[in-house]
């Protein structure tokens, strides 16, 4: 490999390095302080770095917001595991996977959630970055309930309302965080409800 491309490499390497570790401290900061709360320059007091290498790496903290999400969404595995769902072919081990799926997005990092939750009274870019975020989400959980429209005891677009609505941060909170359920009790609790309420006897049978 030709020198400049190896300087290349190590450069971007080194970036992301920086990035992940802003990213990390602005996570931890967020979730004891509050996002509101939490300056650009405590940021970078807690990652050890500049606070223009902040800057230089996100430009603002609504960018590190943005990539504080992303790595969630990778540590929980769940772009790849929407493909595994969806593979399945029996609908109540599919409509378990969506369960197991919803497990598996909050107990990645449930604090992301309430860091979400907590920044929704920021500036409008803030808004609708988490509106955006939020609107992803939904298109996938609507896509997994609506491979099972063939076995659906009840209408599409209520069927995808029932799931959206067990997604909601406040009763993963009520039932994990504050009741001291386990994430497997609230992933066959919800699985059980969907099963229940989603799919025809038939098919249940």
């Amino acid at each position: 490999m030709p020198p400049a491309v190896k300087r290349s490499t190590y450069r971007q390497e080194q970036a992301a390095a920086t990035q992940d570790r802003i990213a990390t401290a602005a996570r931890q900061l967020f979730a004891d302080q509050g996002y509101g709360a939490t300056s650009i320059d405590a940021i970078a007091a807690a990652a050890g770095v500049a606070v223009r290498t902040v800057y230089s790496a996100f430009g603002t903290k609504r960018e590190i917001l943005s990539r504080i999400c992303d790595r969630w969404l990778e540590q929980s595995g769940a772009r790849e595991r929407v493909g595994q769902v969806l593979a399945e072919e029996d609908p109540i081990k599919r409509l378990r996977g969506a369960a197991n799926w919803l497990r598996a997005l909050y107990e990645a990092d449930f604090a992301v959630v309430l860091i979400f939750e907590a920044a929704v009274d920021e500036d409008a870019e803030t808004r609708a970055l988490l509106r955006s975020k939020l609107e992803g989400r939904n298109e996938v959980m609507d896509l997994l309930i609506a491979s099972l429209k063939d076995h659906l005891a009840v209408p599409l677009d209520q069927a995808q309302a029932i799931y959206r609505a067990l997604a909601a941060g406040g009763v993963y909170r009520e039932l994990v965080e504050e009741s001291g359920w386990s994430p497997a009790q609230f992933e066959q609790w919800a699985g059980d409800l969907l099963e229940h309420q989603l799919l025809r006897p038939s098919t249940k049978s």
